[in-house]
């Protein structure tokens, strides 16, 4: 069966499996209790987190070895998932499953230009697997970013790279090439979203494009707000598409709009008070984490749906990578000491 409930029942047990081991809040309340790094390592250990973080001798786990460790579970129940879904849904998941890799290319070009080695890089990046279509050692010592385009030429990234290298040039900046990569990413995702059958569709569409709407009107508020782009440029550095969000509204910011006016329309439950955030550039990070908190609602709801589905697989892997943001928060608090009250209102699991 192309899906439904033959085409989901066993993946759904397993997926619900999964989210089972998910931190509950009392949980992570648990975790955010905790003196200091190594006792928060200590409880992890406790956790689904385990088997990862047992992969490396524990005189090695420093703060950045551990996050490196723990996004070893996101990798591993994406693969798991991917080889599960109906066929159908195989290219919608893999591409979902990109993101990682686009984030380690972005990161390894910016490694290139302020002279990294791989020692430096190599636990920074996201533990993709063999779905990977370049290799990242070869990648960063390539010397400068031109050569690296070049070694990505058979990789679905190189046009979109070569097509912002002019800009690069001029500009002397990642930025063109970061966005180009960012946008080609999500333009891949909604093209295979839209291949679907029309449940998935309807599910793939509602969990990827409230992701799309946040991501989307946070470009288009920083852009205005923090780089001043014109008009123009805020409206080609943007999706045309998402859930709620329209070209409209990109328009409309680019053109001057109150953001609050623009921000109850595409996200109605979003209440004054925090619309209210966008008049203050300073507060930006705090709306973008209240439309976040939102999103894990969202997500969280999916599970008390019909779940013969590819929604209850997104929704389980965008949730736990929330939790793994959530937890390289708490090991870099808490290996940096630094204070609850700093770090708790950027915690989506407590919030």
């Amino acid at each position: 069966m192309a899906g439904g409930v033959f085409g989901y029942a066993n993946l759904n047990t397993r997926v619900r499996v999964m989210y089972s081991t998910l931190y509950t809040p009392q949980g992570f309340a648990t975790l955010n209790g905790t003196l200091d790094f190594s006792t928060l390592l200590a409880n992890l250990k406790q956790a689904s987190y385990r088997p990862y973080l047992e992969q490396v001798n524990e005189k090695d786990l420093t703060p950045r070895r551990t996050i490196y460790q723990l996004k070893g579970r996101l990798a591993s129940d994406f693969s798991r998932i991917i080889h599960l879904v109906p066929k159908h849904a195989y290219p919608t998941l893999l591409q979902l499953y990109r993101y990682y890799e686009v984030d380690n290319l972005k990161a390894i070009l910016r490694g290139i230009v302020t002279g990294a080695s791989w020692d430096r890089v190599r636990y920074v990046l996201f533990p993709f697997g063999t779905a990977a279509v370049f290799q990242a050692q070869p990648l960063l010592e390539a010397g400068n970013v031109d050569n690296a385009v070049e070694l990505l030429k058979q990789t679905p990234y190189y046009d979109s790279l070569l097509f912002a290298m002019k800009r690069y040039r001029e500009e002397k900046s990642l930025f063109p090439l970061e966005i180009a990569l960012d946008l080609s990413y999500w333009r891949d995702l909604w093209q295979t979203i839209n291949k679907l059958p029309s449940e998935d569709k309807t599910q793939a569409i509602r969990i990827i494009g409230a992701l799309v709407d946040i991501t989307n009107m946070m470009w288009a508020i920083r852009y205005r707000e923090y780089y001043r782009l014109s008009e123009e440029e805020l409206i080609n550095y943007t999706l045309p598409f998402g859930y709620h969000s329209t070209q409209k509204d990109i328009r409309d910011i680019a053109a001057g709009a109150e953001i609050s006016q623009v921000l109850r329309r595409v996200f109605p439950d979003l209440p004054e008070a925090d619309a209210q955030l966008s008049s203050d550039r300073h507060r930006l990070p705090e709306l973008e984490q209240k439309l976040r908190q939102h999103l894990v609602r969202q997500y969280r709801a999916v599970f008390l749906g019909n779940p013969f589905h590819i929604g209850i697989s997104m929704a389980y892997l965008l949730l736990c990578e929330f939790e793994i943001r959530d937890l390289t928060i708490l090991v870099e608090a808490k290996s940096s000491l630094v204070q609850a009250e700093e770090y708790q209102p950027y915690l989506l699991t407590l919030n």
